[in-house]
């Protein structure tokens, strides 16, 4: 009895000196926080409040789809710890340094540092066939090394076949590993099988893991890979032509960022075909594009320019977002980096001026974008054009969902392995005129409006100790999109 006393009392007191340092705690929380509770020890915490609310709002649309078309990248994922494999492979640890393409192990060591110490995600091109073999080959007999499906293209494959309904079509490079590894439910054309497969190399870091004087903030993963085939796109128009028999009710295309390692020759010619191709299906079918990680200005603002004025929907986490707008010199275009969580409004700044510059936000406009899907570790936000899409509330949800659910390696939440990071307060805009906003625990999806554009967040319950972090944002996407409904008034339907 008195260890319930002295935990309320505790409770008691923490409540008051934070609502004594914050007078404007969210008034959702104080609620929550005031109802009657029989037994401390059985109250529910607020990621428990969050999950079972998010049971209630997680619902199927009216309107589902039935056969999607997934391309192009697809790869094996050799997973590895990364400091253990760069210490096998006899390197130091020393500064980070990011580099657009990798041409040596030290390259290597000083790309991975740059990006471990901030936390961050980062995929490069490996230019020295012969040396990235070597290392793929220590990977591969390294000590708990494990393959996977790899390739955005291929994960969300992965995902969405995972819902009996759905028929799923998958072009890409597939060897002989990676088909004994897809999903039985996946359609793959014969055109797209050769002989060997493509590896990608993940190397994975924990949250506080340190290697010399660098410290993880977080769990995350750089990748690399010496890979051609889906560098070059060369599964682009064999996708786009089996579509004619596929006949699909929604097109996902991925591997763009591939192309960025092989020269801008090579990239300037092949998005022009890339183009062409996607303007050939755009009248037919809606397209979500999946972008990744790039490090290329000129190359990103070809793609804003080129590609997402043509696609509906598009898929992306903090750092290509505000890539996108350094590279457009939009919004906070002067932010080196986010430094921690995303700001909500400044993130709904740029939300908003990819879907007005490069989206159908005016409805005069000739642009197809109407649709953007953002996450972060701690939250994600779908922002869509009013009058396109449907469902958007258990959409943003169920990606924030499966997001908890697939790092901590489980089939359903649990409330002891995740933490809430989402900020409790935010606000619609990081200027003036702007709206105050608070998270409610009961109904974990945030709504507001900018001019037609409706913007959707849900937070994301964090795992504490992730298992595996590669492809989390291509299942967001997927599981996003299989609760998302188009609004059957657009030309194309």
């Amino acid at each position: 009895m008195w260890r319930k006393a002295a935990g309320a009392a505790l409770l008691a007191l923490a409540v008051g000196y934070f609502y004594h340092t914050n007078p404007e705690l969210p008034e959702q929380v104080i609620q929550y926080l005031s109802l009657p509770h029989p037994s401390t020890q059985s109250d529910p915490t607020l990621e428990q409040v969050i999950s079972t609310a998010w049971e209630t709002l997680i619902t199927a649309p009216a309107s589902q789809w039935g056969r999607v078309a997934v391309g192009v990248n697809a790869c094996v994922d050799v997973v590895v710890s990364g400091i253990g494999l760069l210490q096998a492979l006899a390197v130091d640890p020393g500064l980070g340094r990011d580099h657009e393409v990798l041409h040596s192990k030290e390259d290597l060591k000083e790309a991975f540092i740059h990006y471990m110490e901030r936390g961050s995600a980062a995929e490069r091109f490996f230019t020295d066939k012969e040396v990235f073999q070597r290392i793929a080959r220590a990977a591969a007999e390294y000590p708990g090394a494990q393959l996977y499906v790899g390739g955005n293209a291929a994960l969300i494959g992965q995902k969405l076949a995972t819902y009996p309904q759905l028929m799923v079509l998958l072009c890409g490079p597939v060897g002989p590993k990676l088909h004994e590894m897809l999903d039985e439910q996946i359609v793959v054309p014969p055109e797209s099988l050769q002989e060997t497969d493509e590896y990608h190399l993940i190397l994975e870091y924990k949250a506080g893991e340190q290697w010399g004087a660098t410290r993880a903030p977080q769990a995350n993963r750089f990748i690399f890979s010496h890979d051609v085939s889906n560098g070059e796109m060369r599964a682009l128009e064999m996708f786009v032509a089996s579509l004619d028999e596929f006949q699909p009710d929604l097109v996902v295309l991925s591997g763009l960022h591939m192309m960025e390692g092989q020269g801008r020759q090579m990239w300037e010619q092949r998005l022009k075909e890339a183009v062409a191709a996607i303007s050939d299906v755009r009248n037919a079918v809606p397209v979500h594009l999946e972008l990744a990680s790039m490090t290329d200005k000129d190359y990103m603002n070809s793609i804003m320019q080129e590609v997402m004025p043509i696609v509906t929907s598009i898929g992306l986490n903090e750092q290509e977002l505000l890539f996108l707008s350094q590279a457009g010199t939009g919004p906070h275009a002067e932010l080196a980096s986010w430094g921690g969580i995303p700001d909500v409004g400044r993130v709904s700044d740029i939300l908003l001026w990819v879907l007005e510059q490069h989206g159908r936000s005016d409805p005069e406009s000739e642009a197809d974008l109407t649709r953007i899907h953002f996450h972060t570790l701690a939250y994600h936000v779908l922002a869509t054009v009013d009058g396109h899409w449907a469902n958007q509330v258990a959409a943003v949800a169920a990606g924030a969902r499966v997001a908890s659910i697939q790092a901590c390696g489980l089939q359903s939440i649990d409330a002891s392995k995740v933490v809430l990071r989402a900020p409790l307060e935010f606000h619609s805009s990081h200027g003036e005129p702007r709206e105050k906003l608070s998270l409610n625990p009961t109904e974990p999806v945030t709504v507001w409006h900018r001019g037609n554009v409706t913007f959707h967040l849900a937070p994301v319950l964090v795992c504490k100790q992730p298992l595996r972090t590669v492809g989390l944002g291509d299942a967001i996407s997927a599981e996003g999109l299989v609760y998302s409904e188009i609004r059957p008034q657009l030309p194309f339907l």
